[in-house]
């Protein structure tokens, strides 16, 4: 029995020896699922995401601080009359808010008060100069007396020296001469004295009328700011339109140069979406463009397209287009979504298009574009990697301009395992 089990061990062990040498087991084949390539039209018109913008919009501040003394007072749903609050309509050239007018009124009162003063100082200067001036005509009419009076003495003088030198003259009669010129002469300095006096009285009196005039001006300076100041207590409405914000109530403190109120002129409003670059060469100002907003379906508003950006957004490279649409009615509101039909020029071919799902980065080129297609190899089917093109987005699909073909298998579920050439197996 022993001699016959040996033949028989030995040929187990061979057979499992031979075992160990033989070709290696098949590689799995990795489950996917395809997508049957198949043409896509682009639809003619592009459709794009705009937002509702008001044609013009201001905000309103008061240039200097102070207590809120009362609001626009308009008509409520109930008759009843409140203060303008957002959403209310407002005409042009309205009161919107006035603050306490008690510190501008003073400072107002004070800046005339000063006028007043500038202007009487400067008429008693007129006045002193008027005096000086006339002083100063009659010591020159003066002097000029006293000069012809005084050739007068000193001819008179030097004939009675000459007569009193060769002894024809009395003494008395020489020393009355002699007293007559001297005196003249003494007048005639007074009068000069008294002419630059009077030159310097109109000097004083016309360097104190410059230095009242500009106390007044400056005076009506503060007048005239003071008067602004006044002014600038009550908010004007500059056009008609919305109120989209208010930020104070009455009696509360509002700082300066704080937007106190935003208006909106809504008669007509802005719808602004981004273009690409392929699109934005085509849209010319004046063009004529439809949009529509989901919440008033059925309705279809008409605009022109009025601005279009000279350069794209650095973050989305989009070229922002504004399209003006009239608003009558006003049943577009700020914020609302609108949806921009732009329609191309040309009917865009139909072209093979794929899921986003199925496109990867080809090993060899990590920046370009491939699918998996799933090709059948000796019976059995295997992924191939092919590079394509890609275009336009049609929703959640790509199209292909080059690489694939109408009727070719792409892999659109499972490609994160996958590697060229490997077995995979089409699951539903």
């Amino acid at each position: 029995m022993r001699r016959m089990l040996a033949p028989v061990v030995t040929v187990l062990v061979g057979l499992g020896t031979g075992c160990g040498h033989g070709p290696p087991p098949p590689t799995p084949a990795t489950p996917v699922r395809v997508e049957v390539v198949a043409t896509h039209a682009p639809q003619p018109a592009a459709r794009y995401s705009a937002t509702i913008r008001p044609a013009r919009q201001v905000e309103l501040a008061f240039r200097l601080g102070g207590f809120a003394r009362d609001l626009l007072s308009v008509s409520g749903p109930d008759g009843r009359a409140r203060d303008v609050q957002e959403g209310d309509l407002v005409a042009a050239g309205a009161v919107l808010a006035r603050l306490r007018e008690a510190d501008s009124d003073l400072k107002l009162r004070e800046a005339q008060a000063q006028v007043r003063e500038a202007e009487a100082a400067e008429s008693q200067a007129a006045s002193q100069l008027g005096e000086a001036r006339a002083a100063r005509t009659q010591a020159q009419a003066q002097v000029a007396d006293a000069e012809a009076a005084l050739q007068t003495a000193r001819l008179d003088h030097e004939r009675a020296s000459r007569l009193f030198a060769s002894q024809s003259l009395t003494r008395p009669e020489y020393e009355a001469a002699q007293a007559r010129f001297e005196s003249t002469r003494a007048r005639m300095e007074a009068a000069r004295a008294q002419v630059e006096g009077a030159t310097a009285r109109i000097a004083a009196a016309s360097a104190q009328i410059a230095a009242t005039e500009a106390r007044k001006e400056r005076a009506r300076q503060g007048t005239r700011e003071a008067e602004l100041a006044v002014q600038d207590t009550a908010l004007t409405v500059p056009f008609g339109a919305v109120v989209l914000k208010r930020s104070f109530e009455v009696g509360a403190l509002v700082p300066p140069g704080v937007a106190a109120f935003v208006l909106a002129d809504m008669s007509s409003v802005k719808a602004v979406f981004g273009v690409p670059d392929l699109v934005v060469e085509y849209l010319s100002l004046g063009s004529p463009l439809s949009l529509t907003v989901e919440a008033l379906s059925g309705v279809e508003f008409r605009g022109r397209i009025t601005r279009i950006a000279p350069s794209a957004d650095p973050a989305s490279r989009l070229f922002d287009v504004e399209v003006t649409v009239a608003n009558p009615r006003a049943q577009l509101r700020v914020g609302m979504i609108a949806t921009v039909a732009v329609v191309e020029r040309e009917a865009p071919r139909p072209l093979p298009a794929v899921p986003l799902t199925a496109i990867v980065r080809p090993p060899s080129d990590p920046k370009g574009y491939a699918v998996f297609v799933v090709e059948t190899d000796s019976g059995r089917d295997v992924a191939r990697v092919r590079r394509i093109e890609p275009g336009v987005a049609l929703g959640n699909r790509v199209a292909v301009t080059s690489g694939l073909k109408v009727g070719d298998r792409v892999v659109v579920s499972g490609t994160t395992t996958l590697v060229d050439g490997g077995p995979v197996r089409v699951v539903p």
